[in-house]
């Protein structure tokens, strides 16, 4: 998360978004969400990991510590933040200091950026129904509420795997998260992806 971090401030892009390797992203849905978001502004928007803000211990001077709380947005389901926003971040996550702030409150990479955001500046996450992590109920999303959905994911869950719910055109055996099978829902023109008769 630090390289990219500081990947994305060398580029002048407007938007960082991070989003784990086990995801689908739908880049014409984000493209829409993060258009519509105010630029003038701070914005940190994702899916809360957790349904209350979690705690941990801040090192203050004298070997003191101070509890704080914060919300953060999982990793596992994808987060955005604004150029605006990831500048004022900078001096606790640019460079090796990302790495540092990490150790500091001893939790992960994502759990860092809500820290930072939340407790050293005093942002807010803006949760977003729009990205989906494995550790909830895929099966609950209908087929058309797929096509504006940001990310997905999938998993194995209490023991069974957890996807979304998609007949086809791929079969599970080929296609056990689905993503194959959305992509050619999604974009139909897709040289991979079987041509429907009728279409």
């Amino acid at each position: 998360m630090a390289a990219e971090f500081d990947a994305f401030l060398a580029s002048g892009l407007r938007w960082f978004c991070h989003v784990d390797d086990d995801n689908y992203v739908n880049p014409r849905a984000l493209l829409q969400l993060l258009t519509a978001l105010p630029q003038g502004r701070d914005v940190y928007i994702g899916k809360p990991s957790l349904n209350r803000p979690i705690h941990t211990s801040e090192p203050r001077p004298h070997n003191r510590t101070r509890l704080v709380q914060f919300w953060f947005a999982t990793g596992g389901a994808g987060f955005c933040i604004n150029r605006k926003l990831a500048l004022r971040m900078a001096p606790w996550a640019s460079g090796s200091r990302f790495v540092d702030t990490s150790a500091l409150i001893r939790l992960p990479d994502d759990c860092t950026v809500g820290y930072i955001i939340e407790c050293k500046l005093g942002g807010h996450l803006q949760p977003s129904p729009l990205f989906h992590s494995h550790l909830e109920t895929l099966q609950l999303l209908g087929a058309a509420q797929l096509l504006e959905q940001v990310t997905l994911s999938y998993g194995v869950f209490e023991g069974k795997l957890n996807v979304i719910k998609l007949p086809g055109p791929f079969p599970l055996e080929e296609d056990p998260s689905r993503f194959r099978s959305l992509h050619c829902l999604l974009y139909p023109d897709t040289p991979w992806c079987p041509q429907l008769a009728g279409r």
